[in-house]
C-alpha cells in the first residue's frame, strides 16, 4: 500500500491530483502539507479540507507551512487558478480544522516515524521541504521516494521564457532541495516531472464528458469553447460538478494565452507517477537552479552528460504516455464520483 505525504499549493491541477489519490483504494495519504503558491497557504489548506469532505474522507491531517518563499516576495497566480485557487468551483466551508502542527514538523515527524515507507509528492513550491531538510538533513535517505512537479529543461517556461511556475515562486528552496540529493544513489534521487512531459497531459472537453460518463452522471458533461465564460456545471454528480467548474476556468485561461481550449494537468500526472500508475522513463542529471540573475531566476538547467563533473541529483522524466495517464485519471476519479452520487441516483443504476 503506497503511503504518500502530499505537499501542495492547491491550485486546480493540485485539486485533481488530490482527488485522484483519494480515488485509489490502495493509496494511504499520511498527511497534506500546504505552501503558498497558486494562492496563499491558508486558502490552500481550506481548499484541501473542502475537497477531502467532498470526497467523503476525514481524519487526514492538513497542515499549513510556509506562507512566503525563503528569500523573495511571494507572487500568487489567481489569474490562472481563480480567486480561491479552484477556478469557478465553490465548496462549503470545511468542518475539519487545520492541524495545529506546522507543515515542517509534519514532514519530519512522519518520515522519521516511517523510515523507508513514505513517498513524498510535491506539486507546489519546494519551500516546506527545504525547511524540513534544514531541520532533518537525513530526509532524502529516510524517504522511500520523492516526486517533484517542477522545472523545465531545454523547454520554454510557463512563467518566464526559461522558468516553470513552482520553481520560480521559490528558486532558493528548489536549489537547496536539489543540493541535498547530490551524491546519493540513483534510486534515492527525486523523480522530476517537468513541463516538457506535464504539458503533454492535455485535458480537453471530451475528457470532462468522459468523466461524467464514468461517474454515471445523468446528463452529458459538456464544457465547450462556444459556451459563455464561467458557465457552471449542472451535473448531478457533486464531484464532477466541482472538477468541471474548476477545470473550465483553467481551459479559459489556457485559451486566453493562445494555448487552445486545453488544460495542462501537471500535478495529476505527477500523482500518477508517484504511485506507479502511469509509465515513464527518466534520465539522471545534475540540476542547477538559477537564483542570482534577474532575468533567469528560477531557470532549471540539467547536465545530463556530466560536463560539470558533479554527481547527479535528480532523475528527470523524459517520456510519458498522455493517453494512458488521462484514461487512468478519468476511470479512477469517475469510480470515486459514482460512490458520491446522491442516494436516489445510485438506486437508478
Amino acid at each position: 500500500m503506497p503511503s504518500v505525504l502530499l505537499d501542495v499549493d492547491t491550485g486546480i491541477d493540485d485539486a485533481l491530483a488530490l482527488v485522484y489519490l483519494l480515488s485509489r483504494p490502495e493509496v494511504r495519504i499520511r498527511a497534506i502539507t500546504c505552501t503558498a503558491g497558486n494562492v496563499g497557504a491558508r486558502q490552500v489548506a481550506v481548499n484541501n479540507l473542502a475537497l477531502l469532505e467532498l470526497c467523503g474522507r476525514s481524519g487526514i491531517e492538513v497542515a499549513i507551512g510556509a506562507d512566503v518563499p525563503l528569500e523573495i516576495p511571494l507572487v500568487t497566480t489567481e489569474e490562472t487558478h481563480g480567486p480561491q485557487g479552484i477556478g469557478y468551483a465553490e465548496l462549503p466551508p470545511p468542518a475539519q480544522a487545520v492541524s495545529e502542527r506546522h507543515a515542517v514538523d509534519v514532514w519530519v515527524d512522519t518520515v522519521r516515524a516511517h523510515p523507508g515507507e513514505i513517498t513524498g509528492l510535491i506539486t507546489g513550491p519546494l519551500t516546506n521541504f527545504a525547511l524540513a531538510l534544514r531541520q532533518e538533513p537525513e530526509l532524502p535517505r529516510l524517504l522511500r521516494r520523492l516526486v517533484i512537479m517542477g522545472g523545465c529543461f531545454n523547454y520554454q517556461g510557463n512563467t518566464t521564457p526559461t522558468a516553470e511556475w513552482n520553481v520560480s515562486v521559490d528558486p532558493h528552496a528548489a536549489q537547496e532541495v536539489f543540493a541535498a540529493y547530490t551524491g546519493l544513489p540513483e534510486d534515492s534521487l527525486p523523480v522530476v516531472c517537468a513541463l516538457e512531459t506535464t504539458e503533454r497531459i492535455e485535458l480537453r472537453p471530451e475528457h470532462l464528458q468522459r468523466l461524467g460518463e464514468a461517474a454515471g452522471a445523468r446528463a452529458p458533461e459538456l464544457v465547450l469553447p462556444e459556451q459563455p465564460d464561467g458557465q457552471r456545471s449542472a451535473s448531478d454528480s457533486p464531484l464532477v460538478a466541482c472538477l468541471s467548474d474548476a477545470i473550465r476556468f483553467y481551459l479559459e485561461f489556457h485559451r486566453l494565452y493562445d494555448q487552445g481550449y486545453v488544460a495542462h494537468m501537471h500535478d495529476a500526472f505527477a500523482a500518477a507517477v508517484a504511485i506507479g500508475r502511469t509509465p515513464v522513463e527518466a534520465r539522471t542529471a545534475t540540476v542547477h537552479v538559477e537564483t542570482l540573475s534577474p532575468r533567469l531566476i528560477g531557470t532549471t538547467v540539467a547536465d545530463f552528460r556530466g560536463i560539470w563533473n558533479e554527481p547527479p541529483n535528480a532523475r528527470i522524466v523524459t517520456t510519458n504516455d498522455p493517453a494512458q495517464c488521462l484514461d487512468e485519471l478519468i476511470s479512477s476519479v469517475g469510480s470515486l464520483a459514482r460512490t458520491l452520487a446522491p442516494p436516489a441516483h445510485r438506486l437508478d443504476m
